[in-house]
């Protein structure tokens, strides 16, 4: 049986951009909690230059085909991508149920291209308990994007905003409800929302009702959750800017034929242009810091 490669050679081979490196390094925060402080503080220094891009959703609606339809469009445009699919925990194993794995296997082949799925292990916020410990190594090791799905929860889908800069809130027609991020609990930490399987009965219907939301702020004061910090609003708030002149737009897409999805790209790439003119970066990066001290 080999040896296991020693932490420290681990880590320089993940910063050369070595992907069976970075694949063990994953398994090793995965799995051993002193590890992951050592290299996640190895490598802190060489992260910030990556767009993390959170999507999440209620199940249902798409998600995992419009990550996939989105990895082609950067690849297209001559980004590199990596990719973090949050997976239920089998009852048996304890590990991935690998849905998501299966589903994108079309990039498999791609060198520009890393998928890894992460089982939740039970933790909160349908995100497992290593995703941002995970994220900050892909970022370390020179994606230019790197996308993170979360198993499509339920309200603890908030979790999400508190590690990524970008949050992608996909939702989809014909589920029993207009909106399922306003039962959810996602409406507040929506920085784009995705209306997917827009060619299906009731999309506008549902695109009316996402921006009629936005437009009134909601019907009565709320505590907002949104990267890592509270806030109380309330109805006086009345159009989309959700912080500091950033307007979240309502966008249609069709996942399964690529229709909508460079204009979700652009949106992404526009907050992303926003997220560094506006200081936002930096305070989202200093609550993601926060946030992976605490946990």
């Amino acid at each position: 049986m080999p040896k296991p490669v020693p932490t420290e050679q681990l880590i320089d081979y993940l910063l050369r951009g070595d992907r069976l490196a970075l694949a063990r390094a994953i398994s090793r925060v995965e799995d051993d909690a002193g590890a992951a402080a050592r290299i996640v503080k190895a490598v802190f220094a060489h992260t910030g230059q990556a767009h993390l891009i959170g999507i999440t959703g209620a199940p249902g609606t798409g998600k995992s085909t419009l990550v996939s339809a989105l990895v082609e469009s950067y690849r297209a445009n001559g980004d590199t991508v990596g990719v973090l699919a949050v997976d239920p925990t089998s009852p048996f194993s304890g590990g991935a149920l690998l849905g998501d794995r299966v589903r994108m296997t079309s990039h498999s082949g791609d060198a520009g291209v890393f998928i890894r799925s992460m089982a939740t292990r039970w933790g909160t916020g349908g995100l497992a308990k290593a995703s941002a410990d995970a994220l900050l190594l892909l970022d370390a090791a020179g994606f230019d994007r790197v996308l993170v799905e979360t198993v499509g929860a339920g309200q603890a889908e908030i979790e999400i905003a508190r590690i990524a800069d970008s949050v992608v809130v996909v939702e989809a027609p014909g589920l029993g409800d207009e909106v399922q991020a306003i039962k959810a609990g996602l409406l507040e930490i929506a920085d784009i929302f995705a209306v997917n399987k827009a060619d299906r009965r009731g999309a506008a219907r549902t695109v009316a009702a996402l921006e009629m939301m936005l437009e009134t702020g909601g019907a009565a004061a709320q505590t907002v959750i949104h990267h890592g910090q509270r806030m109380e609003t309330g109805a006086a708030e009345s159009d989309t800017e959700a912080e500091d002149g950033w307007s979240i737009p309502v966008l249609k897409t069709i996942a399964v034929s690529g229709g909508g999805v460079a204009q979700l790209r652009d949106a992404l790439d526009r907050h992303r242009e926003w997220l560094g003119e506006s200081g936002a970066r930096a305070t989202r990066e200093r609550m993601r810091l926060d946030h992976m001290l605490q946990t």
